[in-house]
């Protein structure tokens, strides 16, 4: 198999999986029932939870790549993805920050360091992008012609400085073509989305929250509306910045 990919190549390969790969929901549903039999902390449980089906979606992602033969060409500071807009819950965000609260002090300050940067040096194009309606289907475009950065991509490194709990249109959305097309287009048709695997891991996060909800814990989040409030990733950091987050 060549190294890059032709789009038909993709798009059988992607066809196959679709008429002859069946997902298992019980990877993703077994990390939920083992949390929920565990006896530690409840934030300790809803971060864990998180963490763990953020990763079961790359392990998803690894199964159906070994299934149709594919592997991905995406390389440490190929950044291109790092411009489109990334949507998520509230509920979401708030475990992002948390997990972020328990780096260590020099990480967790380098990422805020950068916040204290990024804000000031890209508020007008943060105006705009944030002013976008997310339903709108010429927004991913608009947006990425802005060439506005994501909050949590250090601009020396051109890496993720939240990696491994960065959301799932970030790890979802992989290249099998020449990786010169993501540098070329602003939205090139080569690359492939696994983001349908977002209702698998937000089916088991809303089990697990709900579940200790419904038993009186003290979950962190405002549940359910949390888990029903979506906004730009960019927008959720601004309002942790500003004390905001839980204001609703």
């Amino acid at each position: 198999m060549d190294r890059f990919l032709k789009h038909h190549e993709i798009l059988e390969k992607c066809e196959r999986l679709n008429e002859s790969y069946e997902i298992d929901p019980a990877f993703f549903e077994n990390i939920i029932d083992e949390l929920l039999d565990s006896e530690a902390e409840t934030e300790t449980v809803i971060l864990q939870g998180f963490q763990n089906l953020l990763k079961e979606v790359d392990h998803e992602i690894n199964r159906m790549e070994s299934f149709s033969g594919m592997e991905a060409n995406c390389f440490k500071g190929c950044a291109f993805c790092c411009y489109f807009p990334i949507v998520l819950s509230r509920m979401e965000a708030k475990m992002m920050f948390r997990s972020i609260e328990q780096f260590s002090e020099q990480r967790k300050n380098a990422i805020f360091e950068h916040w204290e940067r990024y804000y000031n040096q890209q508020a007008g194009k943060l105006d705009t992008a944030l002013a976008m309606d997310p339903d709108d289907p010429s927004t991913k475009l608009e947006y990425k012609k802005l060439n506005l950065p994501c909050p949590m991509l250090d601009p020396e490194t051109q890496l993720c400085m939240a990696y491994e709990v960065r959301p799932i249109p970030c790890r979802t959305y992989l290249n099998y073509s020449d990786p010169n097309v993501c540098a070329e287009n602003h939205m090139p048709k080569e690359p492939f989305s696994y983001e349908f695997l977002y209702t698998y891991y937000f089916g088991a996060i809303n089990e697990l929250i709900q579940a200790l909800y419904e038993n009186g814990e003290d979950v962190f989040v405002d549940y359910p509306s949390d888990a029903w409030s979506y906004d730009y990733l960019p927008a959720w950091v601004k309002s942790y910045r500003e004390g905001t987050l839980n204001e609703i």
